[in-house]
């Protein structure tokens, strides 16, 4: 079946960087778009950076651009999110998730699959 798998996340000042990563099993990978999401408390789960199956013309939300970079390595199944320069504001859950095609969208409901979810907190 298919799986994701985060890992990655921790506590990190601001300022500090992380790489998130994300195992992907049970599907051709080369076949679909990747996206990372979060969802911080109280606030609806937004799309952070979305990746195509052939990972050119990478999607990242304004908030986040200059400052996250995606990746994958499709000889791993894997999809990365280095992050940089990190805010208080960017503490959320992150998700991994796999998309329908190998074209991203923008919306939660246009992923069919979803990870378990590593939390990033950064502190001021």
């Amino acid at each position: 079946q298919v799986q994701l798998v985060e890992s990655g996340g921790g506590l990190v000042q601001a300022g500090g960087s992380l790489r998130l990563s994300c195992a992907a099993s049970g599907f051709t990978f080369t076949n679909y778009a990747m996206g990372w999401f979060r969802q911080a408390p109280g606030k609806e789960r937004e799309l952070v950076a979305a990746i195509t199956w052939g990972g050119v013309i990478p999607y990242y939300a304004d908030s986040v651009k200059g400052r996250f970079t995606i990746s994958r390595d499709n000889a791993k199944n894997t999809v990365y999110l280095q992050m940089n320069s990190l805010k208080p504001e960017d503490t959320a859950v992150y998700y991994c998730a796999r998309g329908y095609s190998g074209s991203y969208y923008r919306s939660p409901s246009d992923y069919e699959y979803w990870g378990q979810g590593t939390q990033v907190i950064v502190s001021s």
